[in-house]
């Protein structure tokens, strides 16, 4: 009797020393954010504590489910909080977290019962109130549906998380996001989820809309850390991105940190300075299609409680002027994950607005007061777990976001989502005339609502542009020494499906002649043809859009008869389009006619060279050089070459100035306005 009794003391005590080891191990990871781990070590300590010690118990079901809920593991988490709720060691925050998990879970009957029960002892609780209203709304909001269709993307998926995604290039065909799955770098797993460390992986989309298997990102943008959750500056050189460093002794902070891309490849990441504060997480960097400001999440003294959505202005000297979004985006809840569409709505992902569950994705646009106004995209973007991580294909309302719906471990997963709508678009592209494009070309662009904006191009001198139904648009393209050109455009007033408008700015360069393609003239004759006045009536309107040049109007001819003749035909030439130019009101001191016959033998272009791959860049097609080739048909396509009517330009400043010398016109300075932000939460199921 007394060796038993003995035995099961020496077990009790065992058993009672292993718990409480258990537990110190616990509350070490829950110091240092490792909630994966916390919650493996809670749970030993939990299993080894006996049924009687029911206080205790409590405690511990109490810290396990909330470390359960961090690392996402839903249906462990709601175990424990109904242990620490049946053992009694749950008050009422521990209920409200109880509440919103079970929401998370799609039980909004049973989470209704407890946001009410925290309501009847803090009836003003606002995080309390909202949840109440979301969970008696979700379930007609799930059977209302939306426009949006969803589909789960295998192709970019793994067996462990994958999440915001961020589309990236010209034509959107490459696909950064982050995944801890096995190939992602690092050797330990990470003490917040159970998985590796995150990594960014990339896939790039073919001709034919295939998108390739996955690769880990090269160069020095990964490492054995966690990095995820990137987006990218305008001009595509610099990719921002959230990075999370271990430290056996220090609680793990995101920061926000900035690689930039040489030869293809994704430098070494360095921190990007926020603030002072070392005490605070900086993550989820989003830039503002303006480019003017870097948005971020952030658990930083000032907000509104949980983490927030800020901002910092981006100037030539760094980043300063940090701003708390402010109601009605930031809630005492959390609000993460922001990004942008082109059009400058803000999508961001919060649990403090009404929602089905979880993180759900909302749309803060700015309305004609200035300010913030909220709309929920319903059911199935949507779902009662996390959603977040948008990214839009160019202005269409498509691309693609992250969701762990229907993922018993919680991990994260790709999906796609489009929402047809009808949209008017103009797709423009901008290009040297007889040339290549021009990537540092700017586009303003001006609309009777008062529209007034200012547009960079792509690599490839493309930009998009959606229309405001009924809207008069006018495109200018603009380049450093070049001309400018205008288009016109008028949206419909009631489309009835999509219509894109494509648009082409050729550019006519200051400092070299400029072929103007397709003047025909009669055989040995200065008549002009009926067919050169298509391009002749494009040159008047490239001179009234540019009113302060002045141009040299030249004719060429080929090497084929005397010097004089050709030279006083060509002259004669010259002088016909200037005098169409002037029948046309173009004044004739902006014009200047010259007969150079074939004194000034073409020289080609690089861009020429890909029509005539025989010839190569500055090739000059002289008589010697012609004759040289000794076949028939290139000699003749080389003179047709040499037979063209160019023009160059002489001034930039005609009419500018008075007859003193002095500007004709001031330029005034322009008005900027303050915008505050605020407003309203309404769902839009549209």
């Amino acid at each position: 009797m007394k060796k038993t009794l003995l035995f099961f003391m020496i077990l009790w005590l065992v058993t009672s020393c292993g718990a409480d080891l258990n537990l110190r191990r616990g509350e070490k990871y829950l110091a240092l954010g490792e909630y994966y781990d916390a919650a493996n070590e809670f749970r030993q300590a939990y299993q080894k504590t006996p049924a009687k010690e029911r206080a205790k118990r409590g405690q511990i079901a109490r810290k396990m489910a909330m470390c359960y809920d961090k690392s996402l593991q839903t249906a462990r988490a709601l175990a424990a909080w109904r242990n620490a709720i049946r053992y009694q060691q749950a008050d009422t925050a521990d209920r409200l977290a109880f509440a919103q998990t079970l929401m998370k879970n799609g039980n909004y009957r049973e989470a209704e019962e407890q946001f009410q029960l925290v309501l009847d002892s803090l009836p003003h609780d606002k995080l309390a109130r909202d949840g109440l209203f979301a969970a008696r709304k979700a379930p007609d909001i799930k059977q209302l549906g939306s426009r949006y269709t969803v589909k789960r993307m295998e192709v970019f998926n793994s067996r462990r998380a994958d999440y915001c995604p961020m589309l990236f290039g010209d034509e959107y065909d490459q696909l950064y996001f982050t995944s801890t799955r096995n190939e992602a770098q690092g050797d330990e797993l990470s003490g917040i989820t159970g998985t590796k460390p995150g990594d960014i992986f990339f896939s790039q989309k073919d001709d034919k809309g295939k998108w390739s298997k996955p690769e880990d990102v090269s160069g020095g943008v990964n490492t054995a850390y966690d990095e995820g959750a990137c987006c990218f500056s305008a001009d595509g050189r610099e990719m921002f991105l959230t990075q999370c460093v271990t430290d056996p002794s220090y609680p793990r902070y995101a920061q926000i940190v900035k690689s930039s891309r040489s030869d293809a490849a994704w430098g070494k990441a360095t921190e990007v300075k926020l603030t002072g504060d070392t005490l605070s997480s900086y993550a989820h960097p989003a830039i503002s299609p303006d480019g003017e400001w870097l948005y971020f999440t952030s658990d930083m003294p000032g907000g509104k409680g949980g983490l927030d959505i800020w901002r910092v202005r981006i100037t030539p000297a760094g980043y300063g002027g940090v701003e708390n979004l402010g109601e009605p985006v930031n809630t005492p809840g959390d609000e993460a994950f922001p990004t942008f569409r082109p059009n400058g709505d803000l999508y961001f992902s919060s649990n403090g607005h009404p929602g089905l569950g979880g993180l759900d994705i909302f749309i803060a646009k700015v309305g004609k007061d200035g300010r913030y106004h909220l709309s929920h995209p319903g059911y199935p973007l949507n779902s009662q777990g996390d959603d977040f991580g948008m990214t839009f294909e160019g202005p269409y309302n498509r691309g693609f976001f992250s969701s762990n719906r229907g993922d018993a471990r919680g991990w994260d997963h790709i999906y796609s989502f489009v929402n047809p709508e009808i949209m008017q678009t103009v797709k423009g592209w901008v290009y040297e005339m007889d040339g290549y494009e021009l990537p540092a070309a700017q586009v303003y662009v001006i609309g009777d609502d008062g529209t007034n904006e200012k547009m960079s191009v792509h690599s490839d001198g493309s930009f998009t542009k959606v229309l405001d139904p009924g809207v008069s648009y006018l495109f200018l393209a603009t380049c450093k020494g070049y001309l400018n050109h205008q288009e016109q455009v008028k949206a419909l007033v009631n489309p009835k499906e999509s219509r894109d408008t494509t648009l082409q700015f050729a550019l006519a360069n200051i400092s070299a002649p400029t072929l103007i393609d397709n003047i025909f003239y009669d055989f040995d004759k200065a008549t002009l043809r009926d067919s050169s006045k298509t391009a002749l009536d494009k040159l008047v309107a490239l001179l009234n859009e540019n009113p302060h040049v002045t141009i040299e109007l030249s004719a060429h001819c080929d090497y084929k008869g005397s010097a004089e003749y050709n030279k006083r035909l060509s002259q004669r030439r010259a002088e016909a389009v200037v005098a169409y130019l002037i029948a046309h009101g173009i004044a004739a001191d902006r014009l200047t006619p010259v007969g150079y016959g074939k004194e000034r033998p073409k020289k080609i272009k690089k861009k020429l060279t890909e029509k005539y791959q025989w010839l190569k860049e500055g090739d000059v097609l002289t008589e010697d050089f012609i004759k040289a080739l000794k076949d028939k048909k290139k000699e003749e396509i080389c003179n047709q070459l040499n037979r063209r009517t160019e023009f160059s330009v002489l001034r930039t400043t005609y009419g500018l100035f008075d007859k003193n010398g002095k500007l004709k016109e001031t330029p005034k300075p322009k008005k900027t306005e303050d915008k505050q932000d605020d407003g309203g939460v309404y769902f839009d199921l549209q």
